[in-house]
């Protein structure tokens, strides 16, 4: 067998301007690179890491080189779940992994991964956190948006004065609120009462990672996400009867590999299922199009707020984003 070749850089992700969440504002995110090569075909993947787990950059290139042995010798990506744990560092590797075989074999990444012909996906857009007023106004230019999602910080008062504004400047459009962990329990009941008056149709993650067992009890007609509660397939038996969706990432998962066997073994628990991105640009987002085939909601509109994209990008349009292979995953070489 041809001995592999792996390769990692490092590249700022800027974005066009500041982003706000519950606790955190970002202005860009550093990601890794990593591409594997067998002298004739090359496969890529991108990760920018979990930032509220620590895994930035200097953390994923020591977990690639921990790698690197392997990797070269030829490990399969069912073999890397186990020489690497889920983070960014797995994420990449096991993406240049599926776009190198897909260009091996002639097949694209999808096609290898057992799916149908892909569809273009319904995507929601993302509004920061900020004062009502700016928000109602960013989701009316978001004229083409069947789906909006809301970050928000965890303030009741303000929350519901946020969502409310947005609500009466597009009330056309499925909304969802992102609280990244910022509300306690004491403020559930109330938070599911101002959604449900502005039409939420979901609520991702309102409690603390490990504070999940706070929701028990609570009578939410809205279903309730697990993202920073929901990392690996690990987690999804004790989601259940806490949260109604798994939101997969796949720098939290680990990769396209084991985000797959999510989606089946949260459908299997009666847990619907979402895909989301960090940080990243298309080619980060491309193998989170393969598996939100599978998924009832997609957020997958991280490229749109970078300064600068990856060419050929992600195409956004009438609500939608679209893949081509030569994005990523395709079964030949691109041609320069």
């Amino acid at each position: 067998m041809t001995r592999l070749t792996l390769d990692v850089a490092v590249e700022r992700l800027r974005l066009a301007a500041p982003f706000r969440i519950s606790g955190q504002v970002f202005d860009g995110r550093d990601a890794i690179l990593v591409t594997i090569g067998d002298g004739t075909h090359v496969g890529r993947g991108e990760a920018s890491g979990v930032y509220y787990l620590g895994d930035d950059v200097p953390l994923m290139i020591d977990a690639v080189e921990q790698a690197r042995g392997a990797v070269e010798a030829g490990a399969t990506r069912e073999e890397l779940l186990t020489i690497l744990p889920a983070g960014g560092a797995r994420n990449a590797i096991d993406a240049a992994l599926w776009e190198l075989e897909a260009r091996r074999r002639g097949m694209p990444v999808w096609a290898l991964a057992g799916l149908d012909i892909p569809r273009p996906l319904r995507t929601t857009f993302t509004i920061g956190a900020g004062d009502p007023a700016a928000m109602a106004e960013q989701a009316r230019a978001y004229r083409d948006a069947l789906s909006i999602k809301v970050k928000l910080t965890g303030d009741l008062d303000l929350d519901r004065a946020r969502i409310a504004a947005i609500r009466a400047a597009r009330p056309d459009v499925w909304l969802g609120v992102d609280a990244n962990q910022g509300f306690v329990a004491a403020d559930l009941d109330a938070l599911v009462a101002a959604m449900v008056a502005s039409r939420v149709s979901l609520i991702e993650q309102p409690l603390a990672r490990g504070r999940e067992a706070e929701l028990d009890g609570l009578d939410s007609p809205i279903p309730i996400a697990a993202d920073e509660s929901a990392q690996t397939l690990a987690d999804v038996a004790g989601l259940v009867g806490r949260f109604d969706v798994f939101n997969i990432k796949l720098d939290k998962c680990g990769g396209l590999t084991e985000a797959l066997m999510i989606a089946d073994a949260a459908r299997d628990a009666g847990l619907g299922v979402m895909v989301g991105c960090m940080v990243c640009s298309s080619l980060g987002a491309a193998p989170g199009f393969v598996v939100g085939q599978r998924c009832e909601v997609v957020d997958l509109d991280g490229p749109i707020f970078l300064a600068e994209d990856r060419s050929p990008g992600l195409i956004y349009r009438d609500g939608t984003v679209w893949c081509d292979d030569a994005v990523w995953g395709a079964g030949q070489e691109l041609v320069a």
